[in-house]
């Protein structure tokens, strides 16, 4: 009889002890971006017809690039392309009386969680920027190929966030002028409730009754290295920089809780691409032209990076219902054994897809505990790859 009791006590025990451990498991949240490069073969016809409506006087075309290529230059050095503006969440220091620090307790938990940043890419040499070699200097456009950026995430066959970006066509005149290119953005798929809002350890859903204004920003760094005429090398030399902020309320979303954009020939801009880029350089080979004797310049490599951000923050309604989430985030940290209390680590792992010409990164948070070797062998990731 003792023994049954004791028996039984057991059995509920491990089933605890295994739900706890599955449940904690179920929590780590696995996510797969792919980012891809999109070019263009006509891109390069567009760009040399711009050249029709200049009067070029007495310059040749290799002459004006080589003096943007000066000032790309002076504009690289002097760190003329700016980064993005952070949207960080700053927290308020604690109070005296008990309820006054406990209130800013939670507070403090949660305003931690209306962040959530990560750089899903870092891509190197993807392509070249232009298809063949040239004789016209470093910042030759002719052959560009590169036409814009795209990233997209899905989670089994569905689509739930997409960021499609081109160089804007209305904006050419700015590649002959000034060696620069802006973009603009055609589509975009988004769903706050898709998004990795709100980042916490606990397995809680975003909802707009708890929490407002998100937002989502993208920022996108061009850079590159190239040998000069010199010769000199200019090693991961930044060469511009793109970024969005894209606010969505619940208003915007549609009956199955998505934004969807696509913007359409012609139509003005609903989102705004902040930022701009010199094209790539191209490196000097030392290598001459049979036929003319002048230089070659290569084909341009770059490096890209994308990083999504993304804010929000508490609705009045969800902090005056401070004291009793507070109740529950104590109890559930009580009962959830020390998995639950663990910091939070993001681990990413990226590979070439030669089928599809694509990068995919594959991006696992969990706990540290449960981080353990079998588990990143199965999905994939190495040990070694923590952030």
């Amino acid at each position: 009889m003792v023994y049954n009791r004791h028996r039984d006590r057991m059995r509920k025990l491990a089933a605890t002890v295994l739900l706890t451990v599955f449940a904690v498991t179920a929590m780590a949240q696995t996510s797969k971006y792919k980012t891809f490069i999109y070019t263009s073969p006509t891109l390069s016809d567009e760009i040399v017809s711009q050249y029709d409506g200049l009067q070029r006087g007495e310059r040749s075309l290799g002459e004006e690039l080589g003096l943007a290529a000066l000032g790309a230059a002076k504009g690289i050095a002097s760190g003329y392309v700016s980064s993005a503006f952070d949207l960080g969440v700053k927290t308020v220091a604690g109070l005296v009386t008990r309820k006054q620090r406990m209130q800013e307790e939670w507070k403090t938990m949660v305003d931690a969680e209306n962040t959530f940043e990560t750089r899903i890419a870092s891509v190197s040499e993807m392509s070249d920027f232009y298809t063949s070699t040239s004789t016209d200097g470093a910042l030759d456009p002719k052959g560009m190929t590169f036409d814009g950026i795209g990233c997209l995430r899905m989670e089994g066959a569905d689509t739930v966030f997409y960021i499609s970006c081109h160089i804007d066509r209305s904006r050419i005149d700015r590649i002959v002028r000034h060696s620069k290119f802006q973009l603009v953005l055609d589509t975009l798929i988004l769903s706050p409730y898709h998004s990795n809002l709100p980042n916490s350890r606990f397995d809680t859903a975003f909802s707009f009754a708890d929490r407002g204004n998100y937002v989502l920003n993208v920022q996108m760094d061009l850079s590159s290295s190239w040998m000069d005429q010199l010769p000199q090398m200019h090693k991961d030399q930044q060469l511009g920089s793109f970024s969005m902020n894209i606010p969505v309320g619940q208003g915007s979303l549609d009956s199955t809780g998505f934004l969807r954009y696509v913007r359409k020939r012609d139509e003005p801009v609903k989102y705004h691409v902040m930022g701009e880029s010199f094209i790539v350089p191209r490196s000097y080979t030392g290598i001459r032209d049979k036929e003319s004797k002048r230089m070659i310049y290569g084909t341009g490599e770059y490096n890209l990076s994308v990083t999504l951000k993304e804010t929000c923050s508490l609705t009045d309604d969800y902090a005056k219902r401070w004291k009793k989430n507070y109740r529950q985030r104590k109890k559930a940290a009580r009962e959830g054994t020390s998995l639950l209390q663990s910091t939070w680590q993001t681990i990413t792992s990226q590979e070439w897809d030669e089928l599809s010409q694509q990068w995919i990164i594959t991006v696992l948070q969990a706990p540290t505990d449960i981080l353990k070797e079998n588990t990143l062998e199965e999905m994939g990731l190495q040990a070694d790859e923590k952030n």
